[in-house]
């Protein structure tokens, strides 16, 4: 069955069809109202409505694959993501787009989660790197101890030797005529720089001097909630290896589907 776009009826004329996709024509309102949608989503591009026409052939060929699966959100499922969004506010042709864009995103998540993500495996290092962006963006649940010296002249982090253990290192610190302090705390409750400073130190290493200050990690053990993060960490490199296999197949039924572009200005 042929995917309608634009559920409101209007008055069809040449000057006001932009495209057809598979015959289903594509019409000017639908652009001004794909171009609003994207600037209430906060995307705002110079070719805007080049992209809102190009969405628009996308939501159109993900939702007719998806009809091969007998894959179709309903109004209540489509009308609650809309309140989600805080998009619920649109009307007519602009709150038809929206939903259109909307069930076109939600049958396509659909068909990758049945047809994609169960041939998807992951590798060690692609949930490593999973592990590592979420620990430079927001901190893991590990409970850190470190050591932090502040006001420290680059003579003293010259001196610094290798300690034992954070002992040592606190006593090393001293010695020099630091004033480390020593400090337990959960990583996703550190400061974004701090964190930063952290990624890629081993263990009782200190860190290269930076604003006059110095970093060593004494310890680290997994917070009660580690355990669960491991498996949103694999789900979550699953999921993105699929949305990119999902990408590659979107483009190929892209280039079977019947696409005319009738004005000249939105050709590529």
């Amino acid at each position: 069955m042929l995917f309608i776009l634009c559920l409101i009826p209007y008055t069809l004329n040449a000057a006001s069809v932009i495209a057809t996709i598979n015959g289903t024509p594509i019409t000017d309102a639908d652009i001004v109202a794909r171009v609003k949608l994207m600037t209430a989503q906060g995307h705002n591009y110079t070719d805007n409505r080049k992209r809102a026409l190009n969405n628009i052939i996308d939501d159109s060929v993900k939702l007719r694959y998806a009809e091969n699966f007998k894959i179709v959100p309903t109004d209540s499922e489509i009308n609650k993501q809309l309140i989600q969004m805080k998009l619920d506010s649109l009307f007519g042709t602009d709150r038809e787009m929206a939903k259109s864009a909307i069930k076109a995103d939600m049958a396509w998540q659909i068909v990758i989660a049945r047809t994609i993500m169960p041939t998807i495996s992951v590798s060690k290092e692609e949930i490593a790197s999973e592990t590592a962006e979420l620990e430079r963006a927001k901190g893991l649940p590990l409970e850190i101890t470190f050591v932090r010296l502040l006001n420290i002249p680059e003579s003293v982090a010259k001196s610094l030797t290798a300690p034992k253990n954070c002992d040592d290192a606190v006593h090393i610190a001293e010695n020099l005529g630091g004033a480390p302090q020593k400090l337990t705390a959960p990583q996703y409750e550190l400061t974004e720089d701090i964190r930063a400073r952290m990624a890629g130190l081993d263990l009782l290493e200190w860190s290269p001097r930076q604003d006059d200050s110095i970093i060593l990690i004494c310890d680290k053990k997994k917070m009660k909630d580690y355990n669960q993060l491991d498996d949103i960490l694999e789900r979550n490199a699953v999921w993105k290896k699929a949305m990119f296999q999902g990408d590659q197949q979107l483009k190929q039924l892209r280039r079977k589907a019947v696409v005319v572009i009738m004005d000249n200005k939105y050709k590529i």
